[in-house]
């Protein structure tokens, strides 16, 4: 049991760690984030990071950390929805011997512990009301008490925090104090999902097929141009976690049908509604993007259920093989079968640090 739980360990502490020009890609809303990364480093100031699951805040935290003065120090992470309330408390900043009942002996939080260097607070957002109150003074004056203790310790610390949540809607829900979130909210940085970012796509996920062939030692073959197509209008509701996924089961299942199977499921549901700016709703458009994504949805069955023969899936959806021909070219879909990944693939290539290549945590 303790050799399989290492293993874990170790597997989910080798996850890739995105270079800079992957993380920032080049679409117009990440070079902004660049811009104020760049600027906010430097500065000794709480920074807010704002963004859906997935789209990378722990990233952009580490990056900060790694251009401040304070890069020589830790980084320590505490993910606020992950500890009970009543112990975030004791893991944040510690307590002195006696303080309660098992406390043999005196115990640093995290706080100390990021002394000189970074404290990333993830998920925020989630943080009991009782416990604000207490980061609201390390805030202030960098002082806080441990869990029984009779003095104030005083620390160096940059703060960052992150969150998911609309952190307005919770403080008029009476779920986050308004003084505190106007000391963390000093510099905010506000991630885009990767629906937003459709532009950066297939270059993130060019660098995962090449990191992960060569992690798995399995050559995946590069994505043709009707799965790197499907792959920028996914919606992708998990962000780059979710896009870093896909392309890891691909190297493993070794095949671009299992991407095609799993977005393909995924497109099917409600269409999104288009209002014009005069508030008007396209009723004709809507229609027709339902019918077309139901019939791209019935034509990859079909093929899939005849092995992929055009023949004799024209045969069963009674139609032309030149029309079927026609739709599979403009749904999107592959010309053919998808090819094994391991097949004709080229040699996977060096990648510069592949052995410590972060799937974006929140």
């Amino acid at each position: 049991m303790a050799k399989q739980n290492g293993k874990l360990a170790s597997f989910f502490a080798d996850r890739l760690t995105l270079p800079e020009e992957i993380i920032f890609g080049q679409s117009e809303a990440m070079q902004a984030v660049r811009r104020t990364v760049e600027r906010t480093s430097t500065a000794s100031v709480p920074v807010l990071i704002l963004g859906e699951s997935g789209t990378g805040k722990e990233i952009i935290s580490k990056e900060i950390h790694r251009r401040s003065p304070w890069s020589q120090g830790p980084f320590v992470k505490v993910s606020c929805p992950a500890i009970p309330g009543t112990l975030l408390e004791s893991e944040l900043f510690g307590y002195e011997k006696g303080a309660f009942t098992g406390a043999w002996s005196t115990k640093p939080g995290r706080v100390e512990m990021a002394h000189c260097g970074t404290l990333f607070l993830d998920e925020i957002g989630e943080m009991e009301m009782s416990l604000q109150a207490k980061l609201l003074q390390l805030l202030q004056d960098g002082q806080f008490s441990r869990i029984g203790g009779q003095q104030d310790c005083q620390v160096d610390v940059r703060i960052i925090c992150a969150t998911n949540r609309k952190l307005e809607a919770e403080i008029a829900a009476g779920h986050f104090r308004r003084d505190l979130f106007y000391r963390i909210n000093v510099v905010t940085i506000n991630l885009p999902a990767l629906r937003e970012r459709s532009v950066d796509i297939p270059q993130l996920a060019d660098y995962f097929l090449r990191a992960y062939s060569q992690r798995h030692n399995r050559p995946g073959r590069p994505f043709s141009r009707e799965v790197l197509q499907l792959l920028c209008q996914h919606t992708w509701p998990g962000n780059i976690r979710e896009l870093e996924n896909c392309v890891a089961r691909y190297i493993i299942l070794g095949s671009e049908e299992a991407i095609y199977n799993e977005l393909s499921q995924k497109r099917v549901g409600p269409i999104p509604i288009e209002v014009a700016e005069d508030g008007s709703i396209p009723l004709k458009r809507i229609a027709k993007q339902a019918v077309r994504e139901m019939e791209r949805s019935l034509i990859l069955r079909v093929l899939q259920a005849n092995h992929w023969n055009r023949r004799k899936a024209a045969a069963v959806l009674k139609i032309s093989y030149r029309a079927l021909l026609y739709k599979i070219r403009e749904a999107g879909l592959p010309r053919k079968r998808a090819q094994s990944a391991e097949k004709k693939a080229p040699n996977p290539p060096d990648l510069a640090g592949g052995n410590d290549v972060v799937i974006p945590t929140e």
